[in-house]
């Protein structure tokens, strides 16, 4: 049986309720982006008490089937102010799934007090935060796993979560209890901090509730796919290199994020590579690993464990949009000043995209100089003191623009865009525009299928690929079995009819779109429109060298996509 958990804040009460039957197929994203759209208010305050916070994981939750394991939140998001699911891996949504717990809702707001809800075999129970509020994430997680359990899954924000910063994220424990896997977009860590809510403990201890309509075939099924995505050679490639792989395709595009998205293509790429990272890891030994799985029978393994000179860790993991966003974007070639700057962010619970483009418009702006990575250090620093000027970087990219003048802003529906020019990739750009979330890459990303130069095709291909991720991101999977799952859908439909029955999903992409149309509908209700569906002005004039290309597909493509 599974049940939603329903978190009141405002009386701190908790109850445990079989999952309507309405929500039966549904899961991660899905799930999320449902409850939203049927209890939130659209016009709700983000921070307020008529927003509510949904954690769910995906319909394949807890199995066997590798990289299933992704916990999705939901939200309105302070951000874009529309419906957001920012979703990411590690352990959490294994040990709900394991616990028979298809969602957390959170509700109302906590008068002046911060607590902690711990999730056990026995109940849920909210207890007060004490010491543990305005922790760093990193203190935080260690103290919790002091306290309750050794390997209890945790959920939490850091202190930008508290003060309600809107580029705030929410943290999940990795399968080594590292504090590292976000759900980093949209904001969703304030309105985590909004509630009075500082972390989720999971203690899955002798529980698994895990059903099956077969699970003998679930697992003959999961076999085979899992054994197709240990031999695919791209994600072979992302197991040796990580996430930083794409790196010197999106260079080689002149679609790599440089001065604040001012030039494609950075001339000290190869510091910061891929290739580069791997060879420092390999080098400098002791704690470092290349190759690292981030929630528990994860064959990938794209993620890192990124050593200091000393071989202890400086950070883990040091993902592809970190490097991209907090490196050629602020023209800084140094991995080891990246990786403190992403270890700030993690431990204050902050989007290092939201950061990095929002850094980028302040040296635009003058308030540094690009290319001087103590000064970049710094500002992250002030989010984390909580004073004026670090609670503007910490606000966001869209805000430092409003405040200090500048109008060359890479964001979408007020979210800074990940490191990939939409002037050079230009199906990804369609997907910023054009997804209910706002810009985002895993809404839909569209680097290869078509001439990521050509506006020709791109429509298609980006809303094709929204479909797909969005079913993908209900089933909990990462976005990077796609590599080998896109070419076998048919399979992957039948493994969830083993999982949840013949009626959850007849066809994949028929699913997401069904997800996204929940999404826009809120959206829709939220006061957004096609006119909210577009790239900052300047994309669309100013030429991104060295190939000289401007966002040149039409705004009546981008209205065929959303919400006609």
């Amino acid at each position: 049986m599974e049940k939603f958990i329903r978190v009141n804040m405002t009386d701190l009460t908790i109850s445990e309720k079989q999952a309507p039957a309405k929500y039966r197929y549904l899961g991660g994203r899905a799930l999320t982006s449902q409850i939203i759209l049927d209890e939130v208010i659209p016009n709700c305050e983000p921070l307020g008490e008529f927003n509510k916070l949904v954690i769910a994981p995906g319909l394949l939750g807890g199995t066997t089937l590798s990289s299933s394991g992704r916990i999705s939140i939901g939200a309105k998001s302070p951000l874009t102010g529309g419906i957001k699911e920012s979703n990411g891996g590690g352990n959490t949504a294994q040990k709900l799934a394991k616990m028979g717990f298809k969602a957390i809702i959170v509700e109302g707001l906590a008068e002046n007090d911060k607590f902690l809800l711990v999730i056990e075999k026995t109940g849920a129970h909210l207890v007060p935060a004490g010491d543990c509020a305005s922790l760093g994430t990193y203190k935080l997680v260690e103290k919790l796993r002091e306290t309750y359990h050794g390997k209890a899954g945790i959920i939490a924000i850091g202190p930008a979560g508290e003060m309600s910063l809107a580029a705030a994220g929410i943290t999940n424990t990795d399968k080594d209890g590292n504090p590292s896997r976000y759900c980093g977009r949209g904001g969703l860590g304030a309105v985590m901090g909004s509630k009075g809510l500082k972390a989720i403990i999971l203690d899955d201890r002798n529980v698994d509730n895990v059903n099956y309509d077969n699970e003998s075939e679930f697992k003959r099924l999961a076999s085979e796919l899992n054994k197709n995505l240990q031999d695919n050679n791209v994600v072979k490639t992302y197991r040796k290199y990580g996430t930083p792989a794409i790196l010197d395709l999106v260079q080689e595009l002149g679609g790599l994020p440089t001065k604040n998205f001012s030039q494609g293509k950075f001339d000290r790429a190869d510091k910061i590579s891929g290739e580069a990272m791997y060879d420092t890891i390999i080098a400098r030994g002791g704690k470092g690993k290349p190759s690292h799985s981030c929630m528990p029978g994860c064959l990938i393994g794209c993620s890192s464990i990124y050593p200091d000179s000393n071989g202890e860790v400086l950070v883990a993991p040091l993902e592809y949009e970190t490097i991209g966003l907090m490196g050629s974007n602020l023209v800084i070639d140094d991995l080891d000043a990246i990786a403190r700057m992403n270890y700030l962010c993690n431990d204050y619970g902050l989007d290092t995209i939201e950061i990095g483009a929002a850094l980028g418009v302040a040296m635009q702006a003058g308030l540094a100089e690009f290319g001087d990575s103590k000064a970049a250090e710094q500002m992250v620093r002030e989010i984390g003191k909580g004073t004026v000027l670090g609670r503007m970087f910490g606000s966001g990219a869209a805000i430092v623009g409003k405040i200090m003048g500048i109008t060359r802003v890479p964001t979408v529906k007020g979210q800074a865009m990940p490191a990939y020019d939409p002037r050079a990739v230009k199906g990804n750009g369609v997907t910023y525009a054009t997804s209910p979330m706002g810009a985002d890459h895993t809404s839909g990303n569209c680097i290869r299928g078509k001439n990521p130069h050509s506006p020709e095709g791109q429509v298609d291909l980006s809303a094709n690929s929204q479909k797909m991720m969005a079913a993908y991101d209900s089933l909990g999977l990462c976005v990077f079995v796609g590599a080998a799952f896109n070419s076998q859908l048919e399979k992957v439909e039948q493994l969830v009819a083993t999982k949840a029955g013949k009626e959850a999903i007849e066809s994949f992409l028929e699913f997401g779109e069904a997800v996204l149309k929940s999404e826009r509908k809120f959206n829709q209700l939220a006061g957004l429109s096609c006119k909210d569906d577009r790239l900052p002005e300047y994309m669309k004039y100013e030429k991104l060298g060295p190939n000289n290309l401007v966002f040149d597909v039409s705004d009546g493509e981008l209205d065929s996509v959303g919400y006609l």
